[in-house]
């Protein structure tokens, strides 16, 4: 089983992290504030445990959950990702006023993935509110849709098979250009709530 970590304990990192708990996979979760400020999240969640930004960045799978202006801070001095996965959790907003960042006709994924060298990127858990993430995906009948996109293949299935793992149902959109799709603002995906039946 892969090693799984989350940078980032706001809305999106808590609610993976709530999500990962409840299906029983254990996780790293840090924060730039360190370890200690994150006791009071994970004391309910079996399985999370809080860890340094440096040691949560060494997982096999990395979940990046931080606000798009604080990416950059965030990730600065971490070394070469070494093929390592990492999911971007983001949109390209600056909260809380949530205004669109001129990425100059680029795709999200590809700016963030400039600044993670070496990292197989993979664009997923983006488009949903973080209640909706956190919540049971089975529980309208069927299995909410979460969807992925990035250029590496054996990345993407490794985040699909995470995905299937914790109920959801994965529906690969194609490569980051294609990611554009669940970008917000701009893509035509982010906030429905689809469930897959049968």
């Amino acid at each position: 089983m892969m090693n799984i970590a989350i940078i980032g304990a706001g809305a999106i990192g808590a609610a993976i992290a709530r999500t990962l708990s409840a299906r029983g996979i254990p996780a790293l979760i840090a924060n730039s504030r360190g370890p200690e400020s994150l006791s009071q999240l994970t004391a309910g969640l079996p399985g999370i445990t809080p860890a340094s930004v440096r040691d949560a960045a060494q997982a096999d799978l990395v979940f990046l959950a931080v606000p798009w202006s604080k990416i950059p801070a965030a990730v600065q001095g971490l070394d070469n990702w070494n093929g390592r996965i990492v999911v971007d959790t983001n949109n390209p907003i600056e909260a809380p006023a949530f205004r669109p960042v001129d990425l100059g006709g680029r795709a999200s994924s590809a700016v963030i993935a400039d600044l993670l060298p070496g990292a197989r990127l993979v664009k997923a858990f983006n488009h949903l509110q973080p209640a909706l993430l956190a919540a049971d995906p089975r529980s309208e009948g069927g299995r909410r849709v979460l969807f992925l996109s990035g250029d590496e293949r054996a990345a993407k299935a490794d985040v699909a098979a995470l995905i299937e793992r914790l109920g959801f149902f994965a529906l690969d959109l194609g490569g980051v250009e294609q990611g554009r799709l669940q970008q917000f603002p701009g893509g035509q995906l982010p906030s429905l709530n689809l469930v897959k039946f049968g």
